[in-house]
């Protein structure tokens, strides 16, 4: 296997140090340079200091849990957020994505689908940074909302409206399909990179926060609709 020229830099976020250990090794030997930290303290100010390309934050940790620390760097933080859990509860993942983790993975921990994820992860967040074309140039207006696929910015009547990495890519996808129902099985596998599997709740959850976003901003969010069964609509009124 050919090293990258640049490694990807992530941050694990786990106070266990068994699985710490294991999940360092193995991605290390995927040529990812991993640091790590043991509580969520340590955590929230190592993310917000280092800026790592993507961070593997464990869900129950000493001092702040997953969740708050989540809550208290998203804002300045925007790469990639894959947070570990034992927990079962949908409200734990919808809350995790409710604050702006963009996936999961449930322990325990299978160390391939850990990788796939992270990958995933990385290819949109590289997609940021990769040379436009003609399209990419441009800004996709519906009415008062403006998504400039370049400098990946959100406006509301001239108003910046703050986005995560998935949110933007969500948003932007159904700018580009403005009139036309995107369905939820494209959603997953264009921004997501993965299969829907008909359960999970995530991209409703993503969805909800751009309404609310939107609406915060001025914008009628009457015109992001969910079609039921199928998926979403974004179109003007």
């Amino acid at each position: 296997m050919k090293p990258p020229p640049d490694k990807p830099r992530l941050l694990l976020v786990e106070d266990d140090d068994a699985l710490a250990d294991l999940i360092h090794r193995y991605l290390s030997n995927h040529f990812f340079e991993v640091s790590r930290v043991a509580s969520g303290d340590e955590g929230a100010t190592a993310i917000v200091d280092t800026q790592p390309d993507l961070v593997i934050l464990d869900l129950m940790l000493p001092g702040m849990n997953g969740l708050e620390v989540c809550r208290q760097v998203r804002e300045d933080f925007s790469g990639g957020l894959l947070m570990l859990t034992a927990s079962q509860s949908e409200a734990d993942h919808v809350a995790g994505l409710e604050l702006g983790a963009d996936d999961f993975v449930t322990k325990p921990i299978e160390p391939r689908v850990l990788l796939a994820r992270i990958r995933t992860q990385l290819r949109r967040l590289r997609s940021i940074h990769a040379p436009s074309d003609d399209r990419q140039d441009g800004v996709l207006s519906i009415e008062t909302l403006e998504v400039n696929l370049r400098s990946r910015s959100v406006y509301v009547a001239g108003k910046p409206v703050p986005t995560t990495t998935m949110e933007f890519d969500i948003l932007a996808l159904l700018a580009k399909e403005n009139g036309s129902v995107v369905t939820r099985d494209e959603l997953y596998e264009s921004v997501m990179g993965t299969v829907y599997d008909g359960i999970d709740r995530g991209m409703d959850v993503h969805i909800s926060r751009i309404r609310r976003k939107l609406q915060a901003a001025g914008f009628d969010t009457r015109q992001l609709k969910s079609v039921r069964a199928v998926g979403y609509l974004l179109a003007s009124q």
